[in-house]
């Protein structure tokens, strides 16, 4: 027994474990893991208290997109009123435009024609009382004549102007 290798490790091994319980070896090897698992604790409490405020900083940006396109979606609808009203009062204001040029056309319309009537009138009267004149000069004679014919030629003048 006491010539085999085995045994012989087996008592250094036991002789270097008591040396090391004597000098405390295991102590520092227990402090250097108590250290190590409270370095690795504090590293996952920062780990989790840094996934929290990335949790926190996404649902912030998450609010502000949502909020963003609300804004934009309000103000492309009220873009597209506001677009719809211009051209509505454009519209009402082109419809009033077209009826006031109809009307004044109209009106300036209306005025050539009584210019036109009045035009005709004058040429017919004009001719009317060439006309009557001649007759009458013709028929006529004397200072009775050109009594009758003064007299009707102011008469027909007055009655057609």
């Amino acid at each position: 027994m006491f010539y085999e290798a085995e045994t012989w490790v087996a008592i250094a091994f036991v002789i270097l474990m008591a040396v090391f319980l004597y000098v405390g070896v295991h102590r520092t090897l227990l402090t250097a893991l108590d250290h190590r698992a409270e370095r690795i604790k504090g590293e996952l409490d920062d780990a989790r208290r840094l996934k929290d405020e990335a949790a926190k900083v996404l649902a912030e940006y998450k609010a502000r997109r949502a909020a963003a396109e609300r804004e934009a979606e309000e103000i492309v609808s009220s873009a597209r009123a506001e677009a719809e009203r211009i051209a509505a009062d454009a519209k009402t204001k082109m419809e009033d435009f077209v009826v006031r040029r109809t009307k004044t056309a109209e009106s300036k319309i209306a005025l050539a024609e009584a210019q036109a009537l009045a035009d005709v009138r004058a040429a017919a009267a004009n001719a009317a009382v060439a006309a009557a004149s001649t007759i009458l000069s013709q028929s006529v004679r004397g200072s009775v004549a050109d009594d009758l014919l003064a007299k009707g030629i102011a008469e027909v003048k007055a009655k057609l102007n």
